[in-house]
């Protein structure tokens, strides 16, 4: 049976049953067990160049990854952490812990959305926002830098909606359809018209048509609910799409079109869909991880090929992944340690099929990760 979802503006059609059990899936470096595939820490760990599932449970509900440890969400609004622990990036309470397998930060039941970097952010069904991880530059929004073991809620506020961070910033959106943003801000990523830090949550602007936001590494990225895009922050190799490599510390229009969709940004490119299923990618090309055939960098969004059927886009650490709406998974960009999962290092500048499953329904986004975790039925 076939299932409509949106996606930006656009109605695709998926083959996934809405609410349909899903596996979670793990592919690429696996030091210190961030993979979550139960292997020790230390060595050998074993890398993956192929999706290897992550237990057996069907339970799993969304999913994030970071350059060294991964956290997901269940079903049961339960919030669960593995890899790297270092300045206490799982949550669990303890610093510089190890875990290869999947361990609960918690045990409360109300987790809905999640980001692994620095910060870790979360939302909770109820509309708050905690933090917990490395503080460096306030990056938690508590006024002050200390890292935590586990989440502290920022602020009292049960209004934030979307969620971003990257490089010791974070940036929100709220239900009203404002934007706020703080942390590290060395080349004006937070959109603040300077490049002073923020230790506590600062509005973007006086806007309240928000719709998306996403962090590259030293780069944001979001639509407004008119589908436009609009970029800021470093520019380096024209990561921001305004056709020059100036840096950029408010939120500067891309283009005039109003048709985008799904964004995301990686260490030092951005990738989009548009509402019309094309699919369309700028900045450092050097892996090939633009995807177009080439290693020749962009300042402008140039598109991916002719096809319509593209979907949810994620981009990492030099390699990035797009879906289509007949819910493949594709992937293209450098394939160290087995980075686009498939079943090799060899990489790739044009987007390739990840294994021949028609069955993915999710791809976690971290902009400085050297795995891959996806979700599929």
């Amino acid at each position: 049976m076939l299932f409509q979802k949106m996606s930006g503006k656009r109605t695709t059609t998926s083959m996934v049953s809405p609410g349909a059990p899903l596996q979670l899936w793990a592919w690429g470096k696996n030091y210190g067990g961030r993979l979550g595939l139960g292997d020790a820490y230390g060595t050998p760990y074993l890398n993956r160049s192929s999706p290897a599932q992550v237990g057996a449970l069907t339970t799993w509900s969304t999913a994030a990854v970071s350059s060294g440890h991964s956290l997901a969400v269940k079903t049961d609004g339960t919030l669960w952490a593995w890899g790297t622990g270092t300045y206490g990036n799982l949550g669990i309470g303890i610093n510089n812990a190890f875990r290869s397998s999947p361990v609960q930060v918690g045990t409360l039941t109300t987790w809905s959305a999640v980001v692994a970097d620095v910060p870790n952010l979360a939302t909770k069904t109820d509309g708050t926002l905690w933090a917990w991880g490395q503080g460096t530059y306030g990056g938690h929004g508590l006024g002050d830098e200390i890292s935590r073991s586990s989440p502290v809620q920022i602020g009292t506020l049960a209004t934030w909606s979307k969620i971003a961070a990257s490089q010791r910033r974070a940036l929100a959106i709220k239900t009203d359809g404002t934007l706020w943003a703080w942390g590290g801000n060395g080349k004006g990523p937070l959109g603040l018209s300077n490049n002073i830090h923020r230790s506590s949550p600062v509005q973007v602007g006086t806007l309240t048509t928000w719709r998306a936001v996403a962090c590259g590494r030293y780069h944001t990225i979001a639509t407004k609910t008119d589908g436009t895009l609009w970029t800021w922050g470093d520019n380096t190799d024209g990561r921001l799409g305004l056709g020059d490599v100036v840096y950029r510390s408010s939120p500067v229009q891309v283009g005039t079109l109003a048709t985008w969709g799904e964004i995301a940004g990686g260490k030092t490119q951005t990738v989009s869909s548009k509402s019309d299923g094309t699919l369309w990618t700028w900045g450092l090309n050097n892996y090939g991880m633009l995807g177009l055939g080439d290693s020749t960098h962009r300042s402008s969004p140039v598109q991916v090929g002719a096809l319509t059927t593209w979907n949810a886009v994620a981009t990492s650490d030099d390699f990035s992944f797009a879906l289509k709406t007949d819910s493949t998974l594709w992937a293209w960009g450098r394939n160290s340690f087995g980075y686009l999962g498939l079943g090799n290092v060899v990489y790739r500048s044009v987007p390739v099929q990840v294994g021949t499953l028609a069955r993915w329904t999710t791809i976690a986004k971290g902009a400085a990760a050297k795995h891959a975790i996806a979700l599929r039925t």
